[in-house]
């Protein structure tokens, strides 16, 4: 039975009436891609805004201000991911919109009482906080953390109800405008002598707070209708214990996913030097930005696709797609940082920061894998069997902390690292392999996909490889690798008809006739 045929009965619905619904969302919906483009647009502009203000803001504010900054999203990132008890995830699955109206009602709800709870353990429990981290300028501000769960809550809540409509455009402006306010808000506070860790933090609640109201504010403005026809109390108490999985499973889950990506530092630090952790955090950013950029976008449209998808029958065909789009977009990139990334860091961001750019070439291809599981996890979701992330996230954790300990024990930051890598190719894996499976999709299906691509870009590779043999200059090797990665865009668009398609809709007139000229001659 079906999660559809176990549904619920909603007043004045009918199954008709949901796939009208669904019907109707089609068709003032876009292409896969160009739901990802929306996303990958409006994502790419505020990641590039934050991009282009760090050496500013570097420039204005002393290191220990940005330390504050990392320990109190580390802090509310902790707490934020359980905000809605993962009841948001839900908010995809069921067939009619008046149970999901519900839902986002009770993950509202939960967001209401994770704050209420937050309150008297962050007011009790300061002094505990602040001397475990040794970090007595965070103290004053962390009365700002129930602010930031509430407001992260919210947002995430709504961000799915966003992705359930295929409301993609406005998250894309939600999360501009966020950026643009919050980036501008650190640098007149710089310039006008606020140069303190509460001036970061404040704006770090500030985004969060505008993407919220934004959304909340568009979406009352579009569903109100529907939510007052639809939410009732008895549905909230239904749906609340029909999807009583994910608070049970996938919150327990989440939450150790996110401590697992906070051992590192710390155990680093432990280990080794705060300096190494400096080198670490700055190459896990940069790796990670391509998820940031296209993989995000890819795995929210991802979900709503997915959930769309089950109820029809073809959720394998979906999974199949996307999981070659995300071997197809990020193999050659992850590989180029595996080949020039010391050489990269130096020429973008100095030579004191080429050892960042060696740690990026052990992680990048730990990277890659997990850029590929990232979205293809949520088919556990839809599937409605948050027990499995559970089990996965909880074996991440142990490899993660065994990994670097051994490599700390011995007094070797690159076998960290390396021991790291390993692990992580091996159980990210493993975690593809078992998306697939679970969708329907065969393990020969994945492995020719990776086959293939890894033999695709081979050429591109060559180049690389090329230039770093007869060329050993860090400003020739980095330019030849840029070079590189974009011939390597236009032979994935080349092989990717609904990505030019989406060119041919959206781009100028140049990109137009590219496209069109790559049609033609792909017919021929």
């Amino acid at each position: 039975m079906t999660v559809a045929e176990e549904g619920l009965p909603v007043e004045g619905t009918t199954p008709d009436a949901s796939m009208a619904r669904i019907a109707a969302t089609h068709k003032r919906g876009t292409s896969f891609a160009g739901d990802v483009l929306k996303l990958v647009s409006g994502t790419t502009l505020a990641q590039a805004i934050g991009m282009l203000i760090t050496p500013i803001l570097t420039r204005m504010y002393p290191p220990e201000a940005f330390g504050t900054l990392a320990l109190f999203t580390s802090i509310t990132g902790i707490l934020g991911v359980v905000a809605c008890l993962r009841y948001e995830l839900a908010i995809m699955l069921p067939e009619t919109d008046e149970e999901a109206a519900n839902l986002l009602a009770v993950s509202l709800l939960a967001v209401v009482a994770i704050t209420a709870l937050t309150i008297p353990a962050i007011t009790l429990g300061r002094p505990l906080v602040v001397g475990l981290l040794k970090a007595p300028d965070l103290g004053p501000y962390l009365w700002l953390v129930p602010v930031a769960v509430f407001f992260g809550g919210v947002f995430l809540a709504t961000n799915h109800w966003n992705s359930r409509t295929r409301s993609f455009g406005r998250l894309s402006v939600a999360r501009v405008i966020s950026a643009t306010t919050t980036s501008g808000v650190r640098v007149g506070a710089g310039a006008m002598g606020h140069n303190t860790g509460g001036s970061l933090v404040g704006t770090a609640v500030l985004g969060p707070l505008l993407s919220s109201v934004a959304l909340g504010a568009q979406i009352w403005r579009d569903d109100r209708g529907l939510f007052r026809r639809a939410i009732r109390w008895n549905s909230m108490w239904a749906l609340l214990k029909r999807y009583g999985k994910f608070p049970l499973y996938s919150t327990w889950s989440s939450l150790l996913n996110t401590m697992s990506w906070q051992l590192p530092p710390f155990l680093l630090s432990y280990f080794f030097s705060q300096t190494v952790v400096g080198y670490y955090d700055l190459s896990n950013r940069l790796l990670h930005l391509p998820m940031s950029l296209i993989g995000g976008a890819i795995a929210q449209v991802f979900f709503q696709r997915a959930a769309e998808a089950r109820t029809q029958g073809r959720l394998d065909e979906v999974v199949r797609g996307v999981y070659r789009r995300l071997v197809s977009v990020g193999m050659f990139p992850f590989i180029v940082l595996a080949l020039t990334g010391r050489e990269v860091f130096a020429v973008v961001l100095g030579a004191e920061w080429s050892v960042a750019g060696t740690y990026t070439q052990i992680l990048s291809i730990w990277t890659f894998f997990w850029f590929v599981s990232s979205p293809l996890t949520h088919v556990f979701s839809v599937l409605e069997r948050p027990d499995i992330s559970l089990r996965l996230n909880i074996v991440i954790f142990i490899t993660r902390f065994v990994t670097l300990a051994v490599g700390g024990a011995l007094r070797s930051v690159y076998l960290s690292l390396a021991l790291f890598t390993l692990s992580g190719v091996v159980v990210y894996g493993y975690v593809n392999s078992l998306a697939l499976s679970r969708a329907g999709v065969p393990f020969a299906f994945g492995l020719r996909t990776v086959v293939k691509q890894f033999c695709a870009v081979i050429p591109f590779m060559a180049v690389v490889v090329a230039s770093k043999v007869l060329i050993p200059s860090p400003v020739i090797i980095t330019v030849v690798s840029i070079l590189a990665l974009g011939a390597n865009l236009i032979y994935v668009v080349w092989h990717d008809p609904q990505m030019r398609h989406i060119i041919a809709e959206r781009g100028d007139p140049a990109l137009r006739r590219i496209a069109q000229y790559l049609d033609r001659n792909q017919a021929q």
